[in-house]
């Protein structure tokens, strides 16, 4: 892609790799005229700004010069530090050798040249600067002179040793990239001398055999010390040969697409597989010399092209200097010419005046300038990877956290034509230890069922109190007689109650089961046998309660008399309403008076309708605490305890619940509870919530108020909500027998967000065990799809429940196979046995099960044996018959 373009007829040499920005230098071409026949000469230095996506190039500097140029190199030699200035050195075509400061020449300075030296008797036309030792350089001219100049003592050269013989024009000479005493020369006959400076003679000679090799190109390789390259500009053979001076009897290898001669090459020394070459067909082509195949051809349309050049600093450029007079500066990494089409149409728009050409000064209408339609075309790039783009090292990390590394130390170059294995190394890292282990631990207690040794363990490791009390609460529901062991752990036992109570009565308390003391339960045993007739008990048995009358007619008999009062007085009102059975009116004279124990007693004898409105009545009247809670004690009214007692009295509400609350209403009254507390919004009472919720087995009030009021982001985090529900899981599985399912969009997504930790982490059985299976989520089918694929060759034969579609799109050009062989040193690891697919579909957490009708809690007697459990459905999660084996963990840092 063409980026650059100037149009001057000139030599071309490019700034060094250390020198920011990049310039190229132009030195005005010898024995080349241009269509106005102007005889000038200069060095030119202009800057590449390819912020611009003009083609215009930005001139630095100029120095006018006597003579036109054969040759000029921009040398090292003499920058700053920050990489700039070195040396320009120009042959000219009188035998001239000259050295300038191209900082001198940008900045117009009068000082520009350095050096100047007329030791050569003709045009120098070939220069080259040693790449070790850059106060070196060579050059060449008429007569086989070859000279090696030292920049800190240019007036006096040396020879590499006797001219050679016939004398001959010097085309090209050029020092070996590997070895720094080592320097080749070639002429036009075709010949090649090698050079050893350290001697001071020729060591070996090239020769064609066929006299058909005009050189005029000799290059190095960039890598291999023994090979270089020799191009013929013979139109009868327009060939590159590369020769290896191990095997000098014959060319290694001949590279052949040109169809006339090869006027000019250049050889990458950031990619040895990238060697340039122009010819007079006007051609540009980019070769690999290893396979001997063109991999680039240069989209120009100049004139024959007489000097390539790789720019140092950027390898993905180059220069070219044709016999039309264009400097033109290309790209081999392809793109577009969008930019510089519509850059073109812009300036040809520009280019037409909308005012009057005859001078009258009126502005005409505007001009329909026809638009040039402006395609966008596209040039391809390289066919391979150059060597620059290729990562030294690297690292990706892959699904369940393997991570991938290579790395591409600089071998050997190998002659063979097949590229060198490389190894790629897979190892599983983790970043969560303690969020692994704690769930392996939870697996471990799911699929063993020691639920109880798992919560006392959680209970020992708690940090806080908080988390102590619901593992507490959660161990209870793992017991039997757990309503009792519910009041324990909110403070209430029974044993201690009754201490406290015989105290303030002022009996000795001894602990027999019942509360109350021994000798007085003894000597009333032995008044009731003595006492009670045998008709009296059996009365007692056959009805199993004792009537009012039965009641009254059992007190203790006086037999001195007494007054029946008729006054009008409260008490002779009294006396005559029950006299004819007035009881009502009776009862409500008592009230009047406060006589509440007669107005009681006598609503007894006065029938059930009675006794409750007297009741009502009574507890109406009375505002303090403890009618309060008398009052729903004797109406059974347990809402009213849980929707209006005072939070502080939490504990005490649900214990009251926990002793009388009917087991078909006692979750709800706890969710109602665990409600009022959640509102308050403070993370005492949202902890506090937690355990009603868990007393009610609501999973998903659980869930809900443990993620609003606790950070679920961090992976530990996560692990405690996920622990817990998994436990209040397992409690009501127990108490119902059967799994139980839960349809909670936040525990979906907090078990989703839980599985994607696992699988990162390489745990990718567990995460399938984890995430739900009837969700139609874009995010959960597509983490299901990568478990499912991801588990080995004999998961992925069948495809995954919801999983998408695999379709295998045609290419028109497939790639070819990889013919390098990836090696690993960690072999991958056999499947667990419970992620095989011949193993049985395991239900995940989300799996819906009918729950069978069971009767909940039991009554609030101690004979109950499970904890009290929602009548609604609530889900559970399953896990695998088999632990899950976690991969060996390898951490790369």
């Amino acid at each position: 892609m063409r980026l650059k373009e100037i149009q001057r007829t000139a030599h071309q040499a490019w700034s060094p790799a250390g020198h920011h920005p990049i310039y190229l230098a132009l030195g005005t071409s010898a024995q080349q005229l241009d269509a106005s026949f102007n005889t000038t000469a200069a060095i030119e230095i202009f800057e590449m700004d390819f912020a611009d996506p003009s083609l215009e190039m930005q001139l630095k500097g100029s120095l006018p010069t006597t003579n036109r140029l054969h040759s000029i190199v921009w040398v090292n030699f003499g920058a700053g530090e920050d990489g700039t200035g070195g040396r320009l050195v120009a042959g000219s075509e009188n035998g001239t050798l000259t050295v300038y400061n191209p900082e001198a020449i940008i900045s117009s300075g009068a000082e520009a040249v350095v050096g100047q030296s007329d030791k050569h008797t003709g045009p120098v036309r070939a220069l080259d600067f040693n790449p070790f030792q850059n106060n070196l350089l060579a050059s060449g001219a008429n007569d086989s002179e070859i000279y090696i100049w030292d920049l800190n003592n240019f007036s006096s050269p040396m020879t590499p040793g006797a001219k050679t013989q016939p004398l001959e024009d010097i085309s090209v000479v050029s020092w070996n990239r590997q070895v720094q005493h080592i320097m080749a020369s070639a002429t036009p006959s075709g010949k090649a001398v090698v050079w050893d400076l350290r001697k001071n003679e020729p060591i070996i000679k090239i020769s064609d055999h066929s006299n058909r090799m005009h050189c005029s190109g000799l290059l190095w390789h960039p890598d291999v010390a023994t090979q270089l390259v020799l191009a013929s500009e013979d139109d009868r053979l327009p060939v590159i040969q590369m020769w290896d001076l191990r095997f000098a009897t014959s060319p290694l290898k001949v590279l052949e697409n040109h169809k006339r001669g090869i006027l000019s090459i250049s050889w990458s020394q950031a990619d040895s597989e990238l060697l340039l070459s122009s010819a007079k067909d006007n051609r540009i082509l980019c070769w690999n010399p290893n396979t001997g195949e063109v991999i680039y051809e240069l989209p120009t349309t100049n004139q024959w092209c007489f000097d390539v050049q790789w720019c140092p600093r950027n390898p993905a450029l180059l220069s070219t200097a044709s016999f039309d007079g264009r400097i033109t500066v290309y790209s081999v990494m392809g793109g577009s010419l969008k930019a510089q089409q519509q850059s073109t149409a812009d300036m040809i728009s520009s280019s037409f005046d909308t005012m009057d050409p005859f001078g009258t000064g009126q502005v005409l209408p505007p001009l329909q300038v026809p638009q040039p339609s402006v395609q966008d075309t596209i040039i391809p790039p390289l066919k391979k990877p150059p060597k620059w783009v290729r990562r030294l090292v690297g690292a990706s990390f892959g699904f369940g956290g393997k991570l991938i590394t290579f790395e591409n130390p600089k071998l050997p170059p190998v002659q063979s034509p097949q590229p060198v294995p490389r190894q790629v190394f897979v190892s599983q890292v983790t970043t969560e230890t303690e969020f692994l282990q704690r769930s392996r631990e939870l697996q471990v207690a799911l699929q063993s069922g020691s639920f109880n040794n798992y919560c006392q363990a959680k209970i020992q490791n708690s940090k806080s109190d908080a988390e102590q009390d619901i593992w507490k609460f959660l161990l209870v529901n793992f017991e039997d007689e757990a309503r009792i062991k519910f009041l324990k752990l909110l403070g209430f036992s029974k044993d201690e109650l009754e201490r406290k109570i015989s105290k303030c009565l002022g009996k000795n308390f001894q602990s027999n089961g019942h509360g109350v003391d021994a000798k007085d339960l003894a000597e009333k045993m032995q008044r009731l046998t003595t006492e009670r007739s045998d008709e009296a008990a059996a009365d007692i048995r056959t009805s199993g309660s004792i009537s009012p009358a039965d009641f009254f007619s059992h007190t203790p008999k006086d037999n001195s008399t007494f007054q029946i009062p008729v006054s009008c007085d409260t008490d002779g009102l009294i006396s005559q309403a029950l006299l004819v059975g007035n009881f009502e009116g009776a009862v409500d004279l008592c009230l009047k008076d406060g006589r509440y124990a007669e107005a009681i007693l006598l609503s007894i004898s006065g029938g059930e309708d009675l006794l409750k409105k007297t009741q009502q009545k009574y507890l109406s009247k009375q505002k303090n605490s403890i009618s309060m809670l008398i009052a729903s004690v004797v109406t059974q009214n347990w809402r009213d305890i849980v929707e209006n007692c005072e939070l502080e009295n939490w504990k005490e509400a649900l214990a009251a619940l926990l002793t009388y609350a009917h087991p078909e209403d006692f979750a709800c009254f706890c969710d109602t509870l665990g409600n009022r507390l959640e509102r308050e919004g403070t993370e005492k009472r949202c902890l506090q919530a937690c355990l009603c919720y868990i007393c009610s087995g609501n999973i998903e009030k659980l869930v809900e108020c443990w993620a609003l009021h606790r950070d679920c982001s961090s992976p530990l985090g996560l692990e405690d909500l996920v622990e817990k529900v998994m436990m209040l899981r397992k409690s009501i599985e127990r108490l119902r027998n059967s799994e139980v399912a839960v349809q909670s969009p936040i525990l979906a997504e907090k078990l989703t967000c839980y599985a994607g930790i696992l699988a990162a982490e390489g745990s990718l059985a567990t995460a399938m065990t984890y995430l739900p299976d009837n969700s139609d989520q874009p995010g959960i089918r597509m983490l299901r799809d990568r478990l499912h694929h991801a588990q080995g060759e004999p998961a992925a034969q069948q495809q995954a429940p919801n999983s998408f579609n695999r379709v295998r799109v045609p290419t028109a050009n497939p790639m070819p196979a990889a013919k390098a062989p990836i090696m690993s040193p960690y072999q991958p690891t056999a499947p667990p046995q419970g992620n095989s697919q011949q193993q049985p579909a395991m239900p995940s957490i989300f799996t819906p099960q009918v729950p069978p009708p069971h009767p909940g809690p039991g009554l609030p007697s101690s004979t109950h044996a499970h904890p009290p459990s929602s009548t609604r459905p609530v889900v559970r999660p399953s896990y695998p018959q088999h632990p899950a084996t976690a991969p060996d963990v390898k951490k790369k840092t």
